[in-house]
């Protein structure tokens, strides 16, 4: 076991409420919207998750870093959460997997963490308070300091980071003689959606999350794919007239998460911000179509607005998150779309909804 002496941290709320904790190694000043995870496992995919752009993770579970990090267990290119805060952090790990430690990955990809602090009332104090922006440092001496910048620090309600996170160029992935091809508009997308669409006989290509339709139909595709992403949907007003167009011409269209959200948009129903949104990998959501019930890996802190829903004539909810009856999906009547607001490609033990890849694939093959 590795000790060092590590720096006094501290975590600062927006209402001014600190909690203290020691700093991983790195040393300085992140900030961010707080939120937390309750999963047990999967902190790499957490960490380098597209959605959490933005975002200082607290990670409910009492020990990170102890199976270390795997190179293929990415989602995107590199670390995307903005700092991490967790109760005890592991130097060493002990799967025989892994590449490397936790604490090398965090060296190499520049981020802040602060462990030592008490996650149990951090997160008890966030769920009553809700989410918020925060600030974790290792200048603690200069909190006033800290108060002043963090006041300066955009609000999420509002905050476009699609932008940030979305491809810069066209790329390809998959098999150029797969049977389908689809254009997924990347406004965050995680690797493991590729993955699932690929395996399915899918070639995708990916557009930057600005692309307009006629960018997407140049490619020719049997379908159309709505990525994750992080921040507010509302700005997303190109996304939005993508959505519009593809579903005007009742083309196959899967939106998960801010894809999700997005079509929503695009069909008149408004989105907002949770009190405290969804983040975790045993969240239970009811199948209505089916009857059954599913356990789901959720991340979103935006969700779209249950009672416009059931008032639009051209949607139907086909998934409920049973914890708070928010709307988990949706499909619109007499159209070739469909889309949900949790994530089927994270399956972190349940693989409940993997089937919804089929769907799309089925969807496509129908049309």
């Amino acid at each position: 076991m590795k000790y060092k002496q590590r720096k006094k941290a501290l975590i600062l709320l927006e209402d001014g409420t600190i909690f203290y904790g020691k700093s991983i190694g790195k040393d300085g000043t992140a900030f961010g919207e707080v939120c937390f995870n309750t999963g047990t496992t999967g902190y790499q995919e957490i960490f380098t998750d597209p959605s959490y752009y933005g975002q200082l993770m607290v990670t409910t579970n009492a020990h990170i870093g102890n199976y270390g990090t795997k190179e293929d267990e990415m989602e995107s290119d590199n670390v995307k959460i903005a700092g991490l805060i967790c109760k005890n952090f592991s130097f060493e790990y002990s799967r025989p997997a892994a590449d490397d430690s936790l604490e090398n990955f965090f060296e190499r990809y520049n981020t802040l963490a602060i462990a030592d602090v008490d996650t149990r009332a951090l997160v008890s104090y966030i769920r009553d308070s809700g989410a918020m922006n925060a600030v974790i440092s290792t200048e603690v001496e200069d909190i006033n300091s800290l108060k002043k910048q963090l006041a300066e620090q955009p609000n999420m309600k509002g905050l476009e980071l699609a932008s940030k996170v979305s491809t810069k160029e066209p790329y390809y992935f998959g098999d150029e003689n797969a049977t389908y091809k689809i254009a997924a508009l990347d406004i965050g997308i995680k690797k493991n959606i590729l993955r699932n669409l690929a395996k399915r006989d899918a070639y995708i290509k990916v557009f930057p999350y600005n692309s307009k339709f006629e960018d997407l139909e140049a490619f020719n595709p049997d379908g159309y794919f709505l990525s994750n992403g992080p921040g507010d949907p509302e700005p997303l007003v190109e996304a939005q007239a993508v959505a519009k167009e593809i579903i005007a011409r009742n083309k196959p269209l899967f939106g998960i998460c801010l894809g999700h959200q997005v079509i929503a948009l695009a069909n008149g129903i408004s989105t907002y911000k949770m009190h405290n949104g969804h983040r975790g990998i045993n969240h239970p959501v009811k199948n209505l179509i089916t009857g059954k019930g599913e356990i789901t890996s959720q991340n979103h802190g935006f969700a779209i607005n249950r009672e416009e829903t059931e008032a639009n004539e051209n949607v139907e909810i086909t998934h409920v998150h049973l914890n708070d009856n928010t709307v988990a999906g949706i499909k619109i009547k007499d159209k070739n779309c469909f889309s949900v607001q949790y994530h089927p490609e994270a399956s972190p033990g349940p693989n409940d909804s993997v089937y919804l890849f089929d769907q799309f694939i089925e969807n496509i093959k129908n049309n």
